[in-house]
């Protein structure tokens, strides 16, 4: 049902792509958009791990560097059956982390040197477990597909706005088949519905991903504790990440200059994260 669900929230997020182009530029648009709705499919699928970790500043690490975090690793992969992601360190004192890869044997998990620091062993296991969650899913390859997605949408829309700005939209809907009206409608509401969508996943993906770790683990404990811990410093201590890859982590960063809605942050609240968890205590 969740692989169900996933398929129909993409397939929803390509037809708004495709629609905003046909707001745009007629039939022709249309083709385009969806010409340009393959090609970035593409692009998420073989190279999303790759812009992800460059964007975030993540640098490979040794078993040398981090054996706590490999010996973690290695004891939650034997028990969920997977192979070794690669492990990467990103060099900043906020504590967060996020997993990547198109799929378990091409995947990568990448944790701030503030994570390292901040959580004891019961805590970074819960951390990690919740990522390799996001591995065996392949949520993060759903996440990316539809990150793309909504940017191109979000491109197109923009692209509308600025050519009905500077002339010519109206006087050219007949001979390319605009929408008129309900192209300039579409213009507006299409990038909010692309969010919208996203967000539909992202947070669905959160909450199922944080029962799953749990569960690979045994306990909820030390994810429960370790939320407690990363929304109290996430509020305190600024990421340099893109906007793009936010998503990724476990707990939203905070980022320099951005304010974001409950409404429209791609993480469930951590307090519903932490009662859900709580409540696997009592119904276990």
């Amino acid at each position: 049902m969740n692989t169900f669900k996933t398929a129909f929230l993409l397939t929803a997020l390509t037809l708004v792509l495709v629609l905003g182009g046909r707001a745009l530029a007629g039939p022709r648009g249309m083709t385009f958009a969806l010409a340009l709705a393959v090609i970035m499919n593409g692009v998420a699928y073989f190279f999303s791990d790759r812009i992800a970790l460059a964007a975030s500043g993540a640098q490979p690490v040794s078993r040398e560097q981090a054996p706590r975090l490999y010996a973690v690793l290695e004891r939650l992969c034997g028990k969920a059956n997977l192979p070794m992601p690669k492990l990467y360190l990103i060099p900043q004192a906020a504590p967060n982390a996020f997993a990547t890869g198109r799929n378990p044997q091409h995947a990568s998990v990448a944790v701030t040197a503030g994570l390292l620091e901040l959580m004891n062993d019961e805590e970074l296991e819960g951390v990690i477990a919740h990522e390799l969650s996001h591995v065996r899913n392949y949520d993060i390859l759903t996440t990316s597909v539809a990150a793309t997605l909504a940017g191109a949408i979000t491109w197109i829309a923009e692209m509308g706005r600025w050519a009905m700005i500077f002339g010519g939209g109206a006087r050219d809907d007949d001979d390319r088949g605009g929408g008129g009206v309900a192209g300039l409608l579409m213009l507006f509401l299409a990038p909010l519905a692309a969010l919208l969508l996203q967000l539909m996943i992202s947070r669905r993906r959160e909450l199922a991903a944080d029962e799953t770790g749990a569960r690979m683990v045994g306990h909820p404990h030390g994810l429960i504790s370790a939320l407690e811990k990363l929304g109290a410093y996430n509020k305190k201590i600024p990421m340099d990440v893109s906007p793009a890859t936010s998503s990724l982590f476990i707990v939203a960063p905070l980022s320099a200059g951005q304010i974001v809605t409950g409404l429209f942050s791609t993480h469930p609240p951590l307090e519903q994260r932490i009662a859900a968890l709580r409540e696997m205590v009592i119904t276990r």
